[in-house]
């Protein structure tokens, strides 16, 4: 994957006008006033994304959400054309994210990525990472079933396009693009930059 940082359209805007206060929260880690956020333009079957997601989300984690410097956000960017069962683990982890279980999926479907991108039908799967998230099964199976979040998640997916994302994972950092499961070095490059830049310090 390419690793570059572009000039992006800002996201900051990403849910102006909706009626809740900030409808990114289940989706998010850390505090709401951090001075830097990222947001994580994701498709969860794409294997750049479970790399990210596996290994250099958690020291990002460590160094900089838990210390209060960084909010991260995730942002559905389903790729169809290339990983088939991409948008149902979107609605799915939106689903999850309804009953405040968004995080343990989301690290659920990128640890199983390997188990439920196969399936002809992954919904089984899903239903069964749902209940190991801890979701209540029946309200889980009834959002999955109505596509309850499908106007959410291909909402996310034109905001990310318009944003500049064109493949996944891409970063959304204050001003620019990072795109690729860069090297963690790279990522702690940007962000002490850029809370440099924000905070003086």
């Amino acid at each position: 994957m390419i690793q570059r940082v572009l000039a992006g359209a800002a996201l900051l805007a990403l849910y102006s006008g909706a009626a809740q206060l900030d409808p990114l929260v289940a989706r998010s880690r850390g505090r709401l006033n951090a001075p830097v956020t990222v947001y994580e333009m994701s498709d969860f079957q794409c294997p750049y994304c479970r790399a990210f997601a596996l290994a250099t989300l958690p020291l990002l984690e460590r160094e900089y959400v838990t210390t209060g410097k960084v909010r991260f956000v995730y942002i559905n960017l389903p790729l169809p054309s290339l990983h088939a069962n991409a948008t149902a683990a979107a609605e799915a982890a939106m689903c999850a994210a309804r009953q405040s279980r968004f995080w343990p999926m989301h690290d659920l479907l990128f640890r199983h990525q390997d188990g439920w991108a196969k399936l002809a039908d992954p919904r089984p799967m899903l239903l069964a990472l749902g209940d190991s998230a801890g979701a209540d099964h029946a309200r889980l199976a009834a959002c999955l079933r109505a596509h309850a979040t499908a106007t959410e998640v291909q909402a996310d997916a034109e905001r990310a396009r318009r944003a500049g994302a064109v493949s996944t994972p891409t970063f959304y950092i204050e001003g620019g693009l990072l795109e690729g499961n860069a090297p963690v070095e790279v990522f702690r490059a940007v962000l002490d930059s850029v809370y440099r830049s924000k905070t003086g310090a």
